[in-house]
């Protein structure tokens, strides 16, 4: 099983839209675990962003992230990178397909609603990053067998 990392940015908890984006990567069969909401310290997100210093857009993008709460969340499954970007969409709304969740609910790019591992490398980087090991729960789901090949 791969893991990923989404974070439901501060327009997605501002919007009210943490429910949906949870359900839209559960329907697909991914499995929660670790969740939990939190102001980001600049550092915090100096470091995740950090493929982007000296890009003119880093700043804002730093003020961005840490200027409300955000939920951060590692997601488990089968191709769970691949599966969670498919369900998120683009990165740019207006290019992401309709039944995405940024196809259907944002617009601007910068205000995509969500951040989704990019590949499952950066994903192990980023779980460590957000999270401590203590801090996943792991659990099975009885019903996996009728979403996942073996």
């Amino acid at each position: 099983m791969e893991r990923t990392l989404v974070i439901v940015k501060p327009d997605g908890v501002q919007r009210g839209l943490v429910g949906e984006i949870i359900s839209r990567i559960e329907y697909r069969g991914m499995r929660l675990v670790a969740v939990k909401m939190m102001n980001v310290p600049r550092r915090l997100a100096e470091a995740h962003y950090s493929v982007h210093q000296g890009k003119p857009f880093y700043e804002g993008l730093i003020d961005y992230i840490t200027s409300s709460p955000v939920i951060v969340m590692i997601w488990i499954g089968n191709k769970a990178v691949e599966v969670v970007r498919q369900v998120l969409g683009a990165t740019n709304p207006t290019e992401a397909a309709p039944g995405t969740v940024r196809g259907d609910l944002a617009i601007d790019i910068g205000r995509n609603l969500t951040h989704g591992s990019d590949n499952p490398q950066n994903a192990e980087l980023e779980v460590k990053l957000w999270f401590t090991s203590d801090e996943l729960v792991e659990w099975t789901r009885v019903t996996e067998k009728w979403v996942f090949e073996d």
